[in-house]
């Protein structure tokens, strides 16, 4: 603009364009990260939107109802996917330990979000292997992959575990909240020491079925009898650094040191209390009140009410997309970059460090890392590369396993003497 013209423009008017060149500055390291994100989207390991809808006031389980085409209550809607540069998601079709009837429950949630997907054919598809996750991604749509969380689901039954896989099922958590007849949890007293036989047959039939074993939520004794016992990639869905935040739900340093001799990868989450030691500290206390206060109440409604009274008790507590940064760079120092993901968690949590509100916020952390001295090459691994290498892997260990052996017709009776 030269100077006549500039002359012409009113005050304000000129005070209007020298805020819009302002605003329309981009940040380099912002930049460069949306256009890293063009080329490598984002995979991300957890997302809990299939049991928002189904809790949804006023209209609960009805996809139509909750539409992603609009800005939604929650964390995601399919304009913040697009902002978010998030190319795979897997959608944990939840259920809460809690449930009674889980199989019931747990099917009802596939169908949940299997419909949720087809809703969307311009913007979502389900995918069930890598090379369908790269083709959807290069559509520029969303390859929607599912996630079981927590083997309370399958009720002890390996042909259930199938039969989840058969639908489309490509991890399960191994555990949530609470230990089982068959493996332990975090954050509870050890029933086991890890997995029992049986929990180890659970894992042998993931591999052969191609299904990632997924360890966020068991106990660090269960991680290491997965890694020992496993002979596919493992995963940590959605799971921070202990020795950043010392948390129960976050792996330890001697979990990280052995994922490159398994060649999994740790997906960092982004939940406050999962990320600052300030906010777990204080958060903590009313979680184990919540657990005690909530033991046998199985109403979603009553629950999530004790949990609201609980979380007005909580302090203000400013957490920052830098100490999630934090956690990337730990997980990068101790396991390496061919062994770090990112698994944001959202819809599954109300509380999120500030920029990392919704799943928009990707290239915020990508800029971060950026200012921090991260390559192209690191952060491609990061969005999307490590957790596409582990499915291929995974998917060609199944494919060893199963011209070796059967499906497996062991028992929890057989290999545990009854529970």
């Amino acid at each position: 603009m030269n100077k006549t013209m500039l002359a012409t423009l009113p005050f304000l008017g000129i005070l209007a364009f020298l805020h819009s060149c302002t605003v329309n500055a981009e940040d380099p390291a912002l930049e460069r990260a949306r256009r890293l994100l063009d080329q490598h989207p984002v995979i991300d390991g957890h997302n809990d939107l299939p049991w928002t809808i189904r809790g949804e006031t006023g209209a609960p389980g009805d996809v139509e109802a909750y539409d992603l085409r609009g800005p939604t209550s929650g964390q995601t809607d399919l304009d913040r996917l697009r902002a978010g540069g998030v190319g795979g998601q897997f959608w944990s079709v939840y259920v809460p330990p809690s449930e009674t009837g889980s199989a019931r429950v747990q099917l009802e949630q596939i169908d949940l979000a299997r419909r949720m997907i087809a809703r969307y054919p311009e913007a979502l598809e389900l995918a069930t292997t890598a090379s369908e996750v790269v083709r959807i991604m290069k559509e520029s749509r969303v390859a929607s992959l599912l996630g079981i969380e927590g083997g309370h689901a399958i009720e002890n039954s390996l042909g259930a575990l199938r039969a989840y896989s058969e639908l489309g099922v490509r991890y399960m958590t191994l555990t949530h909240s609470a230990s089982l007849d068959w493996v332990d949890a975090s954050g509870e007293e050890p029933r086991h020491g890890g997995l029992t036989r049986f929990g180890e047959e659970v894992v042998r039939e993931m591999n052969r079925l191609g299904m990632l074993v997924d360890l966020s939520h068991v106990s660090a004794e269960t991680m290491e009898d997965a890694l020992r016992v496993s002979e596919a990639p493992v995963i940590f869905s959605h799971s921070s650094a202990r020795a950043v935040c010392d948390h129960h739900r976050n792996v330890p340093d001697q979990i990280l040191r052995k994922l490159p001799e398994n060649r999994g990868v740790v997906m960092i989450t982004f939940v406050n209390a999962f990320v600052s030691p300030e906010y777990a500290a204080a958060s903590q206390p009313l979680w184990k009140e919540f657990e005690d206060r909530t033991k046998g109440v199985t109403d979603t409604d009553a629950r999530h009410a004790v949990w609201l009274e609980l979380k007005a008790r909580m302090p203000d507590i400013k957490v920052t997309l830098g100490e999630v940064a934090d956690h990337v760079e730990h997980a990068r120092r101790v396991a390496g970059v061919d062994h770090i993901g990112l698994g944001g968690d959202y819809d599954g949590n109300d509380s999120w460090p500030e920029g990392l509100e919704d799943v928009s916020g990707y290239p915020k952390l990508f800029a971060e890392l950026i200012r921090r001295g991260w390559s192209d090459a690191d952060l491609a691994k990061l969005s999307s590369g490590n957790i596409l290498r582990v499915m291929e892997e995974a998917e060609e260990v199944s494919s060893r396993l199963k011209r070796e052996r059967p499906a497996s017709t062991a028992t929890i009776e057989s290999l545990d003497g009854g529970v």
